[in-house]
């Protein structure tokens, strides 16, 4: 473990993600374009595209984060059989769900409903498989559907608020258990779905699009949601969820119903509408 990770443990982490999303919203023009400036230069941010590439237009650093991309600029993956990847970023890991777990890194794992917050949200994933996406600061940061459902339920897990870097995930034990997320359940035509939205250190904000911010406020308790019967259902590639900063999507899938994709791996680049996994 690193230093850094190490002084994690003892951060203020709401405190400081509350700092750091003060900055975000920040209209101030000084503020905001060196904050855009230096994350484009540092990243290697490709503006050219973003809907709007010019980085002065954007009113605030988190207008900027979470921009929109020109029309085509991701395109779903042409099999109509395909899963979707539900963001840009790398694959952090993804496999079998096994004995209930799902694998971290060397050494690392938690089981499957330490993240869901329940036994019983689990257990329609037992034996099933996951996706882990971490989107770093360059990526494009909203979250689209892997196929089309109807949103069920949502569960806001309290938690900390760890890095989600190389090394936090390495080192801290059931980094993704432990941190806030907001788990998202849709069905779909062949069964359950989730894709959990994962905060981070600096990066704890999380939007959807039918409910608007619903990260912060931060929990205290695990807080349910109850969709059904709401009618909201979204299409196989359309956007569902956006990071104000950006973190990490898990996706787990049931027993059966879809094979991932041969050539994803751990640190593997991905993006967009490429294929996650095919059904099977």
């Amino acid at each position: 473990m690193s230093p850094i990770t190490a002084l994690t443990y003892a951060l203020p982490h709401r405190l400081l993600s509350s700092l750091a999303r003060r900055l975000a919203y920040s209209d101030n023009r000084a503020i905001k374009q060196w904050l855009i400036d230096t994350v484009t230069r540092k990243f290697g941010v490709n503006l050219a595209e973003a809907a709007q590439p010019d980085p002065t237009a954007y009113p605030t650093f988190n207008a900027f984060f979470t921009r929109a991309l020109k029309p085509g600029a991701r395109v779903p993956d042409a099999d109509p059989r395909a899963l979707l990847m539900p963001a840009d970023g790398h694959i952090s890991q993804c496999g079998p769900i096994v004995d209930g777990r799902i694998f971290q890194a060397k050494g690392q794992s938690f089981t499957a409903a330490e993240l869901l917050g329940s036994a019983e949200d689990a257990a329609p994933f037992v034996d099933g498989s996951f996706a882990t996406v971490y989107l770093s600061p360059r990526d494009y940061h909203r979250v689209h559907m892997p196929w089309a459902g109807t949103l069920r339920e949502t569960v806001h897990v309290p938690g900390r608020l760890f890095s989600v870097g190389t090394d936090a995930v390495a080192s801290v034990p059931r980094l993704f258990a432990r941190n806030e997320r907001l788990v998202c359940h849709f069905d779909t035509d062949f069964g359950p779905m989730v894709q959990v939205m994962v905060g981070a250190l600096l990066v704890s904000g999380v939007e959807t699009v039918w409910g608007g911010v619903e990260i912060p406020a931060y929990a205290d308790a695990i807080t349910r949601k109850d969709y059904r019967g709401k009618g909201i259902t979204l299409e196989r590639f359309g956007e569902m969820a956006r990071f104000n900063y950006g973190s990490t999507v898990i996706v787990l899938l049931p027993k059966g119903v879809a094979t991932l994709d041969a050539t994803l791996g751990a640190e593997t680049p991905v993006r967009l509408g490429q294929r996650l996994a095919l059904q099977t």
